[in-house]
This record gives C-alpha cells, sequence and structure tokens, in this order.
C-alpha cells in the first residue's frame, strides 16, 4: 500500500531545519549548564568531606623545642631513675597513653571527660530518673521543692517538709472528686501564705480578683484582633494559648471564655469565601506588597482556626473517653461542662460559617454527637442541623450531612436515636430529577457543530455570536448565583441517599423504634419518588398495615405516603386502594379527646389525597359513609379538630352532591345503617341521617355551632347559613391550627359575664350620731398617740 502522508514541501523542509538547529543549539546550551552545575555539586561535597574529616581527625600534642641545656638534663634525671621496678609491657602502655590526646585532656579524679557537657546533663538527667518515685498516697507530709544548688561533684537537691493536718475523709475526697473550682496552690512564687492556709473569704476573694485579669485580657486580645486583623494574627495564638490556664482556681471558666471569645473573633475577622492553598507557581511569583499581606494573613487565618477546631474536638474527644490530664487543673466533673460549651461553640460555627474552611469536619465531627446518650448534647447537635437544612439554599451541605449520618447509621447497624433521622424532615427539597420515559423516547435537538457554523453563518454573524457567547457567560459570573441544575442535581444526590436509608430500615429492622420516623419521611417525600419503587413500596406498606402491629399514627403515615404516591405520578398507574380506605374507616373511631391530638393533622391530610383530590374515583357509598363515620368523631375530639373535620366534611359536601341525602329522614334504599361494620361501601350509610349537627349547634365553641349550623343547611355558599369569607377560604388544617387549644385556654377567648355594680357608701361617717363619731375619733387618736411595749409583758 502506498503511503499516505504528502511529501513535505522545500518551505517545510527550510522550517523544519531551521527549528532543528535552535533545538540543537539549545540542547548544548542547556547540557552545559548541567555540567557546570553537577561540577559545582561536586567540589561543594569534596569541601564538606575535607572540612568533615578535618574536625574528626584527633590533634596531636603539641610539641615544644627544647634548649639544648634542657635535653641534656632530661636525660639526666632519666638514667638516674631506677629501672628494676617497671616492666617492658608497662612501659610500652605508658607509652601509648601518651600518644593519645585524651590522656592529658581527661580529668583523673572523675570517670568522665571534662569538656563533655553533654554527657554530663544526660548523666543528671538519667540520675534524676533513677530515684523511685512516692505515691501521693503515701506522703504523710508535704514537700516543697526548693532551687538545687551546683558544685564540682554535681548537682545538688534541696527540699523542705512541711506537715499539713488534713482529715481523712478530705483526703479521699480529693482524690475522688478533685473539683475545678477547688484551688490547690499559688501560682506566684512570691506570695508568702499557702493557698490552702487561707480562709474561705480570702480564697473566694483571690479567685475573684485573678478571674477578673484574665477577664480583662481575653477581651483586650480580642478586641486588638477584631480591631486589626491584618497586623494582630499574632494575638490569636496568645489568646489560644489561654484554653490550656493551668491556675485549677480559674481554669474551667477561663477555658469557657476564650472558646466563645475565639469563636465570636473567627466570626467576625473570617471572609466570606473558602480560603484555598496557593500552588507553588503561585507562591515563586512577585507580587505587590497588600497582596502578600492578605495572603499571609490568610494562611495563618486558616492555620489558626484550624488549631481552634482540633482543640474543640479534643477537649469533647477526652469528655467522651474520660481521659485524664497530667495536670490537676480541670477535674473530671468539669470535662463536662466544657464539652457542653465546646459543642455549643461548633454548632454556632456550623451555622454561622457554612462558606468556610473546614466546614465538613465539623460535620463529621457533630454527626455523631446527634446520637449522645446525654439528652442536652444531642438536642443541641439536632436542632443545629434541622436550622442548617432549613438554611441551606444550595443543598451542598445538605448532602455532606446526608452522607455522614447514612454512614453513621450503617456502622451502627441502626441502633440511632429517633431524633437524628427525624432531622431529615427539615430539608428543603422541592425539586429533583425524574426519570421519565417520554424524555428517554423523545427525539433529542441536535446541535450545531463548529464546521456546520463556519458553513450557514457569515463571518459577521460568526463575530456576533462569539461576542453573545462571551456576554452571557460574564453575566453569569456577576451574578454570582449558582445554577439551577446544579442545585437540582445535589438535591436529587440528597433525595437518593435518604431514600436508601429509608427502604434498608423497612427491609432490615422493621420492628425498630425507627420504623415511626421513616413511614413520616416517606409520607413527607413520597411524592419525589421515581415510579420504579412504587409497587415495591406499596406492597411493603401493605403488609405493614395488615401486620396489626403498628399504632395509631404509624398506620396514618403508611396511609398518608400511599395516597400522596397515587395522586402524583403515581395517578397514571392502575391500582385499586381499596384496602386502604377500609383502613382509614376503621382506624376513625380509635381516636378520641384522650389520644394526641396531632393525629387529626394525618387524618385531615390523607382524607384531602382520598376524597377530595380522588373525587372522580371514588364511590358516592364511600363517601357517605366517611361523611357519617366524621360527623360522629367530631363530637369526640378537642374543639380544634372538630371545626378540622367539619371543615373536611364541607369539602366532601362540595365534591359530592347527593350527600345532602344524608340531610333527609327519607331511606333511599333497603337495609339499615351498620355503623360498627368497617367496610364503608357496605355499611348502608344511606339509610341514616347527620344527627349529630343537630347536637353541635349547641357545642360551646362558636366556630363549631356555626359550622354545624352551616352544614344542616347543606353547605351553602349565600345566604343567612352561609359562612364567612375568612372562613370560607381556610383549609381544615389552617383552621386546625388557628383554633388550637396548646395554651390550655378558650379560642376565641370567651366572654366574662357583665358584673353587677355595687352600692357603695359614699358618705358612710354621716350615718353615724354625734356621740358615736365623738367617741370613735377619740379612740383612733388615742391608738395613734400610745406606743405599745411588748417587752413590758410578762408570762
Amino acid at each position: 500500500l502506498r503511503s499516505k502522508k504528502r511529501r513535505p514541501t522545500f518551505r517545510r523542509l527550510l522550517k523544519t531545519s531551521d527549528m532543528k538547529l535552535e533545538n540543537k543549539v539549545k540542547n548544548r546550551q542547556l547540557k552545559q549548564q548541567n555540567v557546570a552545575k553537577k561540577q559545582r555539586k561536586e567540589q561543594k561535597r569534596m569541601r564538606q568531606a575535607m572540612k568533615g574529616a578535618a574536625l574528626q581527625m584527633p590533634r596531636p600534642l603539641e610539641t615544644y623545642r627544647k634548649r639544648p641545656e634542657e635535653e641534656e638534663e632530661e636525660e639526666e634525671f632519666l638514667e638516674s631513675l631506677p629501672t628494676d621496678m617497671m616492666d617492658e609491657e608497662d612501659l610500652q602502655q605508658m607509652t601509648a597513653m601518651a600518644r593519645k590526646a585524651s590522656f592529658i585532656t581527661r580529668d583523673l579524679s572523675s570517670c568522665g571527660p571534662v569538656h563533655s557537657s553533654k554527657k554530663r546533663s544526660a548523666d543528671v538527667v538519667r540520675s534524676y530518673e533513677k530515684i523511685p518515685r512516692k505515691m501521693a498516697r503515701m506522703e504523710e507530709k508535704e514537700v516543697i521543692q526548693l532551687l538545687p544548688i551546683k558544685d564540682k561533684s554535681g548537682v545538688i537537691p534541696r527540699s523542705i517538709e512541711r506537715a499539713v493536718k488534713r482529715h481523712p475523709n478530705e483526703v479521699e475526697e480529693e482524690e475522688e472528686e478533685e473539683l475545678a473550682e477547688t484551688p490547690e496552690q499559688v501560682d506566684n512564687e512570691g506570695a508568702s501564705p499557702s493557698f490552702m492556709e487561707l480562709t474561705p473569704e480570702q480564697r473566694e476573694q483571690f479567685r475573684v480578683q485573678t478571674l477578673n485579669i484574665k477577664k480583662q485580657r481575653i477581651a483586650s486580645l480580642a478586641s486588638a484582633i477584631i480591631s486589626d486583623p491584618l497586623n494582630n494574627m499574632k494575638r490569636v495564638k496568645e489568646l489560644r494559648g489561654m484554653m490550656m490556664e493551668a491556675d485549677p482556681s480559674v481554669a474551667v471558666s477561663v477555658r469557657k471564655m476564650v472558646m466563645v471569645s475565639l469563636m465570636e473573633v473567627f466570626k467576625d475577622i473570617a471572609p466570606t469565601y473558602r480560603i484555598r492553598p496557593l500552588t507553588p507557581a503561585e507562591k515563586n511569583t512577585k507580587v505587590k506588597k497588600e497582596t502578600q499581606q492578605l495572603r499571609e494573613f490568610e494562611e495563618s487565618l486558616v492555620s489558626q482556626y484550624k488549631f481552634y477546631l482540633e482543640d474543640l474536638e479534643q477537649t469533647i474527644k477526652d469528655w467522651k473517653q474520660k481521659k485524664r490530664k497530667r495536670s490537676q487543673a480541670v477535674s473530671f466533673q468539669s470535662y463536662r461542662s466544657l464539652a457542653e460549651v465546646s459543642v455549643r461553640c461548633l454548632c454556632e460555627l456550623l451555622l454561622t460559617m457554612p462558606h468556610f474552611n473546614f466546614h465538613n469536619n465539623i460535620i463529621v465531627t457533630l454527626v455523631p454527637l446527634m446520637n449522645d446518650p446525654l439528652k442536652t448534647v444531642s438536642d443541641m447537635c439536632c436542632d443545629a442541623f434541622r436550622k442548617l437544612f432549613q438554611a441551606d439554599r444550595t443543598g451542598g451541605a445538605s448532602l455532606a450531612t446526608v452522607r455522614v449520618i447514612s454512614g453513621l447509621i450503617k456502622s451502627l447497624n441502626y441502633s440511632v436515636r429517633p431524633e437524628m433521622l427525624r432531622t431529615l424532615l427539615s430539608l428543603r427539597i422541592k425539586e429533583v430529577e425524574m426519570k421519565k420515559d417520554l424524555e428517554a423516547t423523545a427525539t433529542k435537538k441536535k446541535f450545531m457543530t463548529n464546521k456546520e457554523k463556519k458553513k450557514n453563518l457569515s463571518r459577521m454573524q460568526r463575530k456576533w455570536k462569539k461576542a453573545e457567547e462571551k456576554l452571557e457567560k460574564e453575566l453569569l459570573e456577576a451574578e454570582a448565583s449558582e445554577s439551577k441544575e446544579k442545585k437540582t442535581k445535589l438535591h436529587t444526590e440528597t433525595l437518593n441517599i435518604i431514600f436508601l436509608i429509608y427502604f434498608r430500615i423497612l427491609k432490615k429492622a422493621q420492628k425498630s423504634v425507627l420504623l415511626p420516623v421513616v413511614l413520616e419521611g416517606l409520607a413527607n417525600f413520597s411524592h419525589l419518588i421515581n415510579l420504579e419503587f412504587f409497587d415495591d413500596l406499596l406492597n411493603v406498606l401493605q403488609n405493614l398495615i395488615q401486620s396489626g402491629d403498628l399504632t395509631i399514627r404509624e398506620s396514618l403515615h403508611c396511609i398518608q405516603t400511599v395516597f400522596t404516591i397515587l395522586s402524583g405520578q403515581g395517578d397514571a398507574l392502575n391500582i385499586d386502594p381499596l384496602n386502604f380506605y377500609s383502613q382509614l374507616y376503621r382506624i376513625l373511631l380509635r381516636l378520641h379527646a384522650g389520644a394526641p391530638n396531632d393525629d387529626i393533622i394525618i387524618v385531615l391530610r390523607c382524607l384531602d389525597a382520598m376524597l377530595t383530590r380522588r373525587r372522580k374515583q371514588v364511590t358516592l357509598q364511600r363517601a357517605m359513609a366517611f361523611l357519617k363515620r366524621l360527623s360522629t368523631l367530631s363530637m369526640h375530639v378537642l374543639p380544634n379538630a372538630s371545626v378540622g373535620i367539619l371543615a373536611a366534611n364541607r369539602a366532601t359536601m362540595h365534591s359530592f352532591s347527593k350527600c345532602d341525602f344524608l340531610l333527609d329522614n327519607e331511606i333511599q334504599g333497603s337495609g339499615f345503617y351498620l355503623p360498627e361494620l368497617d367496610e364503608p361501601e357496605h355499611c348502608n350509610a344511606q339509610n341514616t341521617a347527620l344527627w349529630e349537627l343537630h347536637t353541635l349547634q349547641r357545642h360551646f365553641h362558636p366556630v363549631v355551632r356555626r359550622f354545624a349550623g352551616h352544614l344542616s343547611h347543606g353547605a351553602p355558599s349565600d345566604g343567612s347559613s352561609a359562612l364567612s369569607v375568612e372562613l370560607c377560604r381556610r383549609s381544615p388544617l389552617e383552621l386546625f391550627e388557628d383554633y388550637s387549644v396548646k395554651d390550655m385556654a378558650f379560642n376565641p377567648p370567651v366572654a366574662p359575664p357583665a358584673s353587677k355594680k355595687k352600692d357603695q357608701f359614699v358618705v358612710g361617717a354621716a350615718l353615724l350620731d354625734d356621740k358615736l363619731r365623738k367617741q370613735v375619733d377619740s379612740i383612733l387618736n388615742a391608738a395613734e398617740d400610745t406606743q405599745l411595749d411588748f417587752t413590758a409583758a410578762q408570762h
């Protein structure tokens, strides 16, 4: 086969040769530079090696040239010495030792060289380590350590014993529980009396003075940081160091104040964007002085913020692990209060700084505390995440939190507190990406490629098109808002994780305490479930209701979930939920005023989805049966529940106009009404009347009376029996909330009865005689003038 490559032209060959020549010259220069660099490195290594060898070589003894007279005298002296007392081996050993430099420099009186300070210090530390420890319980006398004395032999430690009289019960209490606010020793060395010898009043006075000094110090540091953050970031480190306060009298209070102060400082000085680390190329580039100062400020801010979060997390870990520190400044009992303050600070940072660095780290720290056995800590974290879900507009923080919650629930094998799952109900998820078959089958629009644009558009049109695209891009950047597609994508991923949690619990832990929360969550988010899960979910919910293990509230949540699904996307499914109608009809008689009144809210939601929205699929017999049973229920619940139920009956009567048969005494068919039968289709509700409305017209609540009279006249839209505009426009749920009796008072308040004015004696003195009036005045004046002396009386 012939090669398809074209032969290069002469111009291309010339260009190629020029490029090759330039590349060869550049390569030659780079090789020369590399060779020179290697030579410089080798020379530097040789110099360092020679310098190190010169330092390591032992220096020879200094030899001085002697005079000839001294040499002769030395020879005569050596000849005069007796040689019988020394052997040849001793002479050889002495000469060998004389050749060594260490022989002269060694101190013969000690075992080590004089000039080796490092070894001597190490020996001193080793000697201290060899001293046996004394247990605190074995010490009967208090030992005060004094400054040591140093002489030729070494360091001599000094101490003084001082006897302290203590009660044995006090000693045991101090060993078991050391209160953080009880001081043990004086921090100042110059204080003459010890802290233990002070009276309780003096101790408290000393503690208040120390605490005021610490408060002023914290306030001055915090104000300096806030006033000029760029130049005073070093003060943050100084303020953070006060979290390790060692004075036991004020340690707990100071640490708490420092935690809260640092939290407020970081909230004030932190920017409204996330600080990213600089790349190596950005670090090497030269920038302006202001830019460099801003970079240093951001780097120090991130590092100090990270250390602060680590300190808070370590405080919580010490409390959870009950770890005892070496310093006795804080006791076990104070760990709990410090941990609660740390959790409160983390919750505040979680809510106020979701845009800043380490926000996911705070989430990872606080999510396990939602399952903490201590109720205050658990409620604090749950409330924080509930507020975070409600304030999160983009969905990024919510997605990160839901991921951590899912992993924690799975790792703990679904043995968590229901409050953790109940926080998920606060998520603001309204739009998600739904899988639709129509979108998959529809023909997708083909966009023009660059080649097609060049063919179909002129040069000026392409120029205008490019300018328009650039302008749109700049407008999007200036808007600085999250795109709707990104938000929908995050919400879809969050909802998938939530349904994964719910379906796992329905499959593996149906008898756990989490089932009510799961059913409530499914009822809340059921309108967002994909069609793929409808059949399986309906079968599971039907089996749960028929099992009889659920409570009334759980059964109502199941029914609400089913009809929410069927009123949304499930409207296209061919499913007859007759069994769920019967279940709700049976549950209505089990509700009463003694049961939780919040169940009526779920009933009203179910009625709206079952009767009002699905009125075309509901028969008249079923609607009349529900109308009769709801009228019976309205007599046995609280007033606000009665108003809500009667409003739901009004909506049912408007949806089914033939329900006015129940307002007449005539029988419409054969058979008798069976009120105890749980099947609404076969209870013969058309053969009864709504006599409950006549009784409710004498109810003590005015709104109940108004609704009962309105329904007894057929719920007219105008006329004397029509409702007011305020009551007509409100839904049953709104009426239930408006007339709630949570404050244990009548709503609306009952007007007090009109009180009759009693006759008052304005001129009472005129009714008395002159003698009688004078006698009364004299007695009163005598009582005022005389002073009674109770001490004079003796029993």
